[in-house]
């Protein structure tokens, strides 16, 4: 009962989440809904956010949606304002939205030497240099809560190097700026941990691959080299993020916890 108890919790509590409308966001924020936590949901401005709120169901909650362009320093700005100025606290930041580019942007998906500079600075911009912005500018939100929780969403690439024999016969890849953004972002996590203490905790989830749709020789190659024998799903991250969320997780600060199925071990 006391576990259940610490998880109820999050009830009535504020949640904001970035890339809130994208596949893990979604996840997120109707976890959240469904614990009873109102959100502050976050996202790009050609986001569907009428679609995040019927995912989300019909919940007796006030959620508020706002469009903002995280690679735009002065889009952060106005964002900060209006929420400085709408809520007296915020109780968890799930900074999820990421820069992950596709295999038809310049710069980006290509052999090393094609890859560019440009992207390099977008990613850094969205994957690391924004959260820094947020949680600087929401600091003093984070500090009003009886337990706040900072939770960067990371990758196994932040902390492992990618096995390109897993990409042979496809158009996707791998990226030097996205890996390094999220190895950078596992450092700041720590940085934070330990200048926030003690009454703000910060942590990292870094999520394996996850399904959604890849080439079968993909899924393949991935496959053999995790030992659950299978990719992740969405829902996979969700209680990974809750307990770091929750009281569950009081004396966790400064960690990155990696749910992958096992494939960083090897």
């Amino acid at each position: 009962m006391e576990i259940l108890n610490k998880i109820n919790n999050l009830k009535n509590k504020t949640i904001l989440i970035t890339g809130a409308t994208g596949y893990l966001g979604r996840e997120f924020s109707k976890t959240f809904s469904e614990i009873g936590s109102r959100l502050i949901c976050i996202d790009s401005p050609d986001s569907d956010f009428d679609a995040l709120t019927s995912y989300i169901g019909g919940k007796n909650i006030e959620h508020s949606f706002y469009e903002c362009n995280l690679e735009v320093e002065e889009e952060r700005a106005a964002l900060f304002e209006r929420i400085n100025s709408k809520y007296e606290v915020i109780d968890v930041a799930i900074n999820n939205a990421a820069f992950v580019g596709t295999s038809n942007l310049t710069g980006w998906i290509s052999k090393f030497e094609e890859q560019s500079v440009e992207t390099w600075r977008r990613a850094f911009e969205v994957n690391l240099t924004s959260i820094f912005d947020i949680v600087k500018n929401l600091t003093p939100l984070f500090k009003k809560s009886e337990s706040a929780s900072i939770i960067n969403i990371s990758s196994i690439y932040a902390s492992s190097a990618p096995d390109h024999r897993i990409y042979e016969e496809t158009t996707m890849g791998n990226s030097a700026a996205y890996a390094a953004s999220k190895g950078g972002l596992n450092q700041l996590t720590k940085w934070l941990s330990t200048t926030l203490a003690p009454n703000i905790r910060v942590n990292s989830v870094s999520p394996g691959g996850i399904y959604r749709g890849q080439p079968d020789s993909f899924v393949k190659n991935y496959i053999s080299r995790t030992p659950m024998l299978r990719m992740g799903t969405e829902e996979d991250m969700c209680g990974a993020v809750v307990f770091l969320a929750s009281d569950l997780s009081l004396y966790i600060t400064g960690q990155n916890l990696i749910v992958d199925g096992g494939w960083s071990v090897w």
